[in-house]
């Protein structure tokens, strides 16, 4: 791994995916249906009204308001260069506040990288070369391209949708398996599909609205549980695709919610700036 991946790695995680093989079967599964859905969203339709407000309910319903955050995943990834060695990433969050990320060789088990994030700021340790950067959180946004603040950093390691406003819903499609819920922002298009039967967030895609960016993302969410009181997708597909395509998986090998929880950070003196 190059000293600047852990960064552009976390950062990509927020953006999310198009390209997975089980991406692409819901995608075909959605699409298959969509020949005969329709876009109900009318703003002269009490009905259609009442279908967007139910669905953004929902979507409320479902979202995970926490304390505190412990989780140990396996993060699996694919470049242009082909399959990368896994990482097992170790995330602690104190909700708003702060966000503690250990990232490991999975194989030899040795911490490579260790980072923190508050709201204004990162700060990335190389355990292996003895090395740190200080970086404003808008450093990140550079190297990415992408407009991320805190809290949507926050929400995508949570399973919160990202980039999401529910004031800009323009249309709502309902199939005999999902609901199809779609959002114009100031950069992004954004379509959550829901499961209709329980309301889970299946699936985020998020396309530029400048085409001449050509840049789309997208998130799958599989295997819930509720083990917290919370619907929690332990497994995540994400791909983002401009000149390039970055495949990730994320497995959520352990999690808990509201534990006592510690995000202190220190950097030895002995560790050169760069």
């Amino acid at each position: 791994m190059k000293f600047i991946t852990p960064l552009v790695l976390i950062a990509i995680l927020l953006v999310t995916t198009c390209g997975c093989r089980t991406t692409r079967h819901i995608n075909k599964a959605i699409a298959a249906r969509d020949t005969a859905a329709v876009v109900v969203l009318n703003q002269s339709s009490a009905d259609s009204v009442k279908m967007v407000n139910t669905a953004i309910e929902n979507l409320n319903r479902k979202y995970i308001d926490f304390k505190s955050f412990n989780a140990k995943i396996k993060v699996e990834y694919e470049d242009s260069k082909g399959k990368q060695p896994d990482i097992t990433a170790i995330v602690r969050i104190m909700k708003d506040s702060a966000i503690w990320i250990s990232l490991s060789a999975t194989l030899f088990n040795i911490e490579v990288y260790r980072m923190y994030i508050n709201r204004d700021s990162v700060i990335l340790m190389n355990t292996r070369e003895k090395e740190v950067q200080y970086r404003s959180l808008g450093y990140l946004q550079e190297i990415t391209e992408i407009p991320f603040d805190y809290e949507t950093l926050q929400n995508l390691f949570i399973g919160n949708p990202i980039f999401w406003n529910n004031k800009k819903v323009v249309s709502i499609r309902r199939t005999e398996n999902h609901i199809l819920v779609l959002a114009v922002g100031d950069v992004f298009k954004h379509l959550l599909t829901l499961s209709a039967d329980n309301n889970f967030l299946m699936h985020s895609k998020l396309d530029d609205l400048d085409v001449a960016r050509n840049r789309t993302a997208d998130i799958t969410y599989g295997d819930y549980e509720n083990k917290s009181g919370f619907d929690f997708s332990t497994y995540r597909e994400i791909t983002v695709s401009e000149k390039n395509k970055l495949d990730i998986r994320l497995n959520y090998k352990q999690y808990e919610f509201n534990k006592d929880l510690s995000v202190s950070f220190r950097v030895p003196k002995n560790y050169k700036i760069k």
